[in-house]
C-alpha cells in the first residue's frame, strides 16, 4: 500500500481516537504496527513515564520488542531513558558500534541478539513537556532519512496527543489519573496476555492477536475485558484462539 494511503488510514484511526470513550490502549497498540508498516521498521514501542517519572512500556509491535523495553526500564539505559531524560531525538544509532552504545553496553547486546542492528528514540512530547518516548528498531543498518524521522516525530505527537487529550491538560489531577489510568490497564494487559498463552499454548503475540481480534469484534475495551479474566468472571473459552481467531 502506498505511503499516502496508509497515512490516510492513520488519520481516520486518530480522529477515531479523539472521540468520547476511545481505547488508549489499543489505539496505541494498533499505532505502533502503523509505524512499522509507515517506515519500513522491524518494531516498535512506546513508552510512558509514571507519576514518579520513570518509564514503563505502554505499547509494543510484539513481545521481543516489549521484552527488550522492558529491560531497558528495569536498567535505566538505552536510548528511549536518554531520549526522556533529556527531550532531544535520539536517532539512526548503530548498535553494533560500541562508541555509539558505550552509556548502555547490555542494552546494546539485548537489542543485538533479538536481531536488531539500529534504533531510534523520539520524545513523546507536547507544549514543552515530554512524557514518554517512541522507539524504532531496524534489523536493516540503512539510516533513517530526515523525512522519515519528521515522520516518526509526528507519530510520537499523535501517541502524546491521543494518552493526554488536549482538552484535559488544563487539569492536572484528571491527567496524572489518566496516565496512570493507562498504566495499570497494561500491567492487566500483560498478565492476560501470559494466562491466555499458557492456556491456549499459543505464543504471546498470537493469543494478544485472538484477544485483541475478539475485543473489536465484540465492541468491548481491552482494559475491561482484560480485568474479566483475570477476576475468571469471563469464559475465556468464547474466544476464538485458532487461525480465524488471530486474523488483525
Amino acid at each position: 500500500m502506498p505511503r499516502e494511503q496508509q497515512l490516510s488510514r492513520v488519520f481516520v484511526e486518530i480522529a477515531d481516537s479523539l472521540i468520547d470513550d476511545f481505547d488508549v490502549i489499543d489505539f496505541l497498540q494498533q499505532l505502533s504496527v502503523r509505524c512499522m508498516e509507515l517506515l519500513d521498521v522491524a518494531a516498535v514501542g512506546i513508552l510512558l513515564a509514571d507519576e514518579h517519572g520513570i518509564l514503563r512500556v505502554l505499547a509494543a509491535s510484539d513481545e521481543r520488542t516489549r521484552l527488550l523495553e522492558f529491560f531497558a526500564t528495569q536498567h535505566d539505559q538505552g536510548p528511549c531513558v536518554e531520549c526522556f531524560q533529556s527531550g532531544q531525538p535520539r536517532t539512526n544509532i548503530d548498535l553494533t558500534d560500541f562508541r555509539s552504545t558505550d552509556d548502555w553496553p547490555q542494552f546494546a547486546t539485548q537489542a543485538q541478539e533479538i536481531g536488531f542492528v539500529a534504533t531510534n528514540a523520539l520524545p513523546l512530547r507536547l507544549r514543552g513537556r515530554i512524557i514518554g518516548a517512541l522507539s524504532l528498531f531496524q534489523t536493516d543498518p540503512s539510516p533513517l532519512g530526515y523525512q522519515d524521522v519528521s515522520l516518526a516525530q509526528a507519530m510520537a505527537d499523535i501517541a502524546t496527543i491521543a494518552i493526554l487529550q488536549q482538552r484535559t491538560l488544563a487539569q492536572s489531577e484528571t491527567e496524572r489519573g489518566q496516565l496512570q489510568y493507562a498504566l495499570t490497564s497494561r500491567i492487566v494487559l500483560e498478565q492476560v496476555k501470559g494466562i491466555l498463552a499458557e492456556r491456549w499454548q499459543l505464543s504471546v503475540d498470537d493469543a494478544f492477536a485472538a484477544f485483541r481480534h475478539y475485543a473489536r469484534d465484540h465492541n468491548l475495551k481491552l482494559a475491561a475485558l482484560a480485568r474479566d479474566i483475570t477476576d475468571g468472571t469471563f469464559d475465556t473459552d468464547t474466544i476464538p484462539h485458532g487461525a480465524a481467531g488471530t486474523t488483525a
